[in-house]
């Protein structure tokens, strides 16, 4: 019997690490999930990881091949196989971790930013099918970014090129602090863990009444306030309002910088629609230069949030054996 070739896109985020079997037409045929959070080795973490690969694997049945492991994460660069200085993960500075992976398997493993493997996704199976200039913006626990540019992505010298989320919103105005180690990134302010510090803030400044004043910061989520805003409260409004503000602000220098065809938004926090997406692109548009007014088109990913990254990762291994 022939079995059928996939590969494993492997999707690591600040909270959760997502990973799925696929094959050549983007069939996801198995996946699974385990929590970032609770490994503070890398080591421990990939050996875990490994494992429920391995027992998912086991339950999709023996008629499948795996082809190689495509790995998306904050900070991963492509040329070293390695996370960099990565400021939502558990482990700091350098990290190994395509040597780490290949102490389980002889397969290839290839490592890229998060953001790119959702660019990549969202160019081979999403909304950007036909386009050669488009940005991916993945809004969860922190902000990531993917640049296509004439059909390639941009990686640049060092492979870190497009990490819009640690551009400075305020600079010298804002005392937020970031978990790269530096104030004011747009990632303190437009992410789910920034929708929360804004909401906060307000309810703070202000003696309005809201039913997210009984919530710790630990037990509010982007959901919590997400479901509280459609239910009309003020403050959680308010509070996405200033996050759309803030990240139309910034994408009006994205468009200067790269002129896309669209701007995909994916992630939790883009789930909330038009509670981010319209004052966003009415700011984009109230900053943009005028050439570009009316031009960029703001969208939704067309994939699923858990699966964007893992088909985009997945098809790093698909390219490798193309090669």
């Amino acid at each position: 019997m022939v079995k059928k070739e996939v590969a494993v896109g492997i999707d690591i985020g600040g909270t959760n690490t997502v990973f799925g079997f696929v094959d050549i037409k983007g069939n996801i045929l198995g996946k699974g999930r385990i929590s970032t959070t609770h490994y503070d080795e890398i080591e421990v973490f990939i050996a875990a990881l490994y494992e429920k690969i391995v027992i998912a694997s086991q339950k999709i049945g023996n008629d499948i091949e795996v082809i190689g492991f495509g790995i998306g994460a904050p900070m991963g660069n492509i040329n070293k196989g390695t996370i960099e200085h990565a400021a939502g993960l558990p482990w700091k500075g350098i990290v190994p971790l395509s040597d780490v992976f290949n102490r389980h398997t002889n397969l290839p493993v290839i490592v890229t930013n998060d953001a790119n493997a959702a660019a990549v996704g969202e160019m081979v199976y999403g909304g950007a099918k036909k386009m050669k200039n488009f940005v991916v913006i993945t809004l969860g626990t922190g902000l990531g970014s993917g640049f296509v540019v004439d059909g390639k992505l941009v990686y640049g010298n060092d492979g870190f090129a497009g990490e819009i989320g640690h551009t400075a919103i305020r600079p010298g105005t804002s005392n937020r602090d970031c978990g790269c180690g530096r104030k004011g990134c747009l990632e303190t302010y437009v992410s789910a863990t920034g929708l929360k510090r804004t909401l906060l803030k307000i309810m703070a400044d202000s003696i309005e009444p809201s039913e997210l004043r009984k919530y710790s910061f630990e037990e509010l989520d982007a959901e919590i306030i997400h479901e509280a805003a459609k239910r009309g409260d003020h403050i959680a409004k308010k509070a996405f309002l200033h996050t759309g503000m803030m990240l139309g602000f910034k994408l009006a220098d994205v468009v200067a910088h790269t002129n896309p065809e669209a701007i995909f938004l994916f992630g939790g926090l883009a789930l909330a629609r038009d509670l981010i997406f319209k004052p966003a692109k009415e700011y984009m548009e109230k900053y943009l230069l005028n050439i570009y007014k009316g031009k960029v088109k703001l969208l939704p990913s067309e994939l699923s949030t858990h699966n964007a990254a893992v088909l985009g990762a997945s098809s790093l291994a698909w390219s490798l054996k193309e090669l």
